[in-house]
């Protein structure tokens, strides 16, 4: 009988679970969990802290998701070791030459048919004098974080955040109403600087400080002594509790111990086959292609993550699934004021500003590559269509949709096409 194995227990091992299941009922499926939970949402962490969600209603699948499925999950283990059809897998006592097999941590070897690789990514631990002695010092990914940051907390707490990316600013807003303080801290000149550009990101820093969020921006912490921060610039910041949001990196070491591919992330092609003979990958560890970008790049994103799993998984059980569809996209709302943005931001620009919106449309040749929205997102996810779908502007009513993103824009024949389903 087959045997499919997932590493990883985040969104793209669902969609490779439920991937596999849609073309092979009955073959075992062995999930390696690292985390002792099953599978939940991560951007709602925040929410969690900010108990504007619970343990129940952050799960992404029902409780007897993986019993429903007929999957095995090695809850608590991680995968250590990944041994495939390679001539020079023979440095172990565990395997001879073409078999494949994945040493768990606790000792237990699986043989497998197929495995998909999808083991997210890992938090960056800046390497700064004195960190070792912080005592309360947190990271953001996942939900035992927040339920350690939340037990660490109190009306009294003062808190220092390093990073100013979507995690460190979410953490912010989950803790806004728990402490005395929060400062939060970036080398980066603005806000959200992998999302945002100056604008976008001036207007969302003057929301954020209206909701007591302090920044030291162009400035980061150089020395820790023992609950004082000493920055860059010379200023001290006193803290009570710390929080590292500095980044975070695509979790390869798998699949580069075994000798496969890697740049920045795991190197996967349009149907998330690695390298590795009957070795695939999903999720934030990958680099795929970009279809706005027109390359690879990492795009750590949910719902890629689920599509890029689900690919892999019809894949893996004999399928000729495809996925050639993603773009970078995010969104993200801070205290009531949401932000969009997709694709690439170079080309022809269409923009419309005040002081607590954006809009802002890129188009090259013809087409719409990237957009900042910053304010009214109602329907932005038009606009993300265009980009995905590569729709020619000249096939629609372009003058009419920059303005407003309304279906009104389309002619009749693709209406009917893309939103009522009739051909």
């Amino acid at each position: 009988m087959k045997h499919y194995v997932i590493i990883g227990n985040g969104v793209a091992a669902v969609g490779c679970i439920e991937g596999i299941r849609s073309l092979d009922k009955n073959a075992k499926i062995t999930v390696i969990s690292e985390e002792n939970r099953a599978v939940y949402s991560r951007p709602l962490i925040s929410y969690y802290l900010e108990d504007k969600t619970d343990l129940e209603r952050i799960n992404y699948r029902s409780p007897d998701f993986y019993d429903k499925m007929g999957c095995e999950v090695l809850y608590g283990k991680k995968a250590v070791r990944l041994y495939c059809n390679l001539k020079n897998d023979i440095d172990s006592d565990l395997v001879t030459n073409n078999q494949k097999k994945v040493v768990v941590s606790d000792g237990t070897v699986l043989d497998y048919t197929s495995v998909c690789v999808a083991t997210g990514s890992v938090p960056f631990i800046p390497n700064i004098e004195g960190l070792d002695e912080v005592k309360d010092k947190f990271c953001f990914m996942t939900l035992d974080d927040a339920e350690a940051l939340k037990s660490a907390v109190n009306s009294k707490s003062r808190v220092l955040i390093i990073g100013a990316g979507l995690i460190g600013l979410k953490c912010a807003e989950g803790l806004h109403n728990r402490v005395a303080s929060i400062t939060v801290c970036d080398l980066a000149d603005r806000v959200l600087s992998s999302v945002l550009e100056d604008d976008g990101a001036a207007i969302m820093k003057r929301h954020l400080e209206t909701n007591g969020i302090k920044f030291m921006l162009s400035d980061t912490v150089m020395q820790f002594k023992k609950h004082t921060a000493i920055m860059k610039s010379g200023r001290q910041v006193e803290f009570d509790v710390l929080v590292l949001a500095s980044g975070v990196r695509p979790n390869t070491g798998l699949i580069k111990d075994a000798g496969g591919e890697v740049n920045r992330g795991i190197i996967v092609n349009d149907r998330m086959q690695t390298s590795l003979a009957d070795v695939y990958a999903a999720g934030d560890c990958t680099e795929g292609n970009d279809v706005s970008f027109g390359g690879r790049r990492v795009l750590a994103l949910l719902p890629n993550a689920y599509m890029q799993g689900f690919t892999a998984g019809v894949n893996m059980a004999g399928g000729n699934e495809v996925y050639d569809k993603a773009i970078a996209m995010n969104s993200v709302g801070f205290f009531g004021l949401h932000a969009m943005t997709a694709g690439v931001y170079n080309g022809e620009i269409y923009e419309e500003k005040d002081e607590s919106s954006l809009k802002r449309l890129f188009v090259k040749d013809g087409y719409l590559v990237g957009f900042i929205i910053v304010g009214r997102v109602e329907r932005a996810g038009i606009y993300t269509s265009l980009i995905r779908e590569r729709t020619p502007l000249s096939e629609i009513g372009f003058d009419i949709l920059k303005k407003d993103a309304t279906t009104a824009a389309f002619p009749s024949n693709v209406r009917r096409k893309m939103f009522e389903g009739v051909v």
